[in-house]
């Protein structure tokens, strides 16, 4: 698998289980790029939805997704501290279009005092059914929510203290 270079401007793909786009963020500045791990930053980029609608989001970002977990997080910083949106997700994909994954739903929101809230089970439920989740699929899905809470509560990988304050510096040498 091919991996995006430092300083190039990626797009990413979010997509369902069923193969269809859910979400494309336009751009997203890399600041690391290996095969098992992608971190980027992105500030008031064009967010398009599955079904056409647009939004910008509001406030600088700093993207981490995993070659082997199955989740992806955002740091946002924030005038009251960094909060963090964690999609659980499939490991990331790279290609010349995007980094690419599948958005299965269930998401932790996590605040600047790391106290969280685990969001989406009844859509995660609904789609399970509905687009036929495997067994196997739920499982992995469910061991990496757990997976998660004990990175939140070991303040491990972008949850460290200034994680995120670190790498938005070096993309604001971009920006420049």
């Amino acid at each position: 698998m091919d991996f995006p270079k430092e300083g190039e401007k990626i797009q990413i793909h979010s997509y369902k289980h069923n193969g269809l786009i859910h979400r494309i963020w336009e751009e997203t500045t890399v600041l690391k790029g290996t095969q098992s791990i992608v971190i980027g930053a992105n500030d008031r980029t064009l967010v398009t939805e599955s079904d056409g609608r647009t939004w910008i989001t509001r406030e600088p970002a700093i993207c981490y997704f995993h070659g082997s977990q199955w989740f992806n997080i955002i740091g946002m910083l924030r005038h009251d501290g960094i909060y963090y949106y964690c999609n659980v997700s499939s490991p990331f994909a790279y290609d010349e279009e995007a980094l690419k994954y599948i958005d299965y739903d269930l998401d932790i929101k996590v605040y600047p005092d790391m106290t969280y809230t685990l969001l989406d089970e009844d859509e995660y439920e609904k789609h399970r059914v509905l687009m036929n989740y495997p067994d196997v699929i739920d499982s992995i899905l469910k061991r990496n929510v757990e997976s998660l809470k004990e990175w939140i509560h070991q303040r491990k990988g972008p949850f460290a203290p200034d994680f995120v304050d670190l790498w938005y510096e070096r993309y604001l040498m971009y920006k420049e």
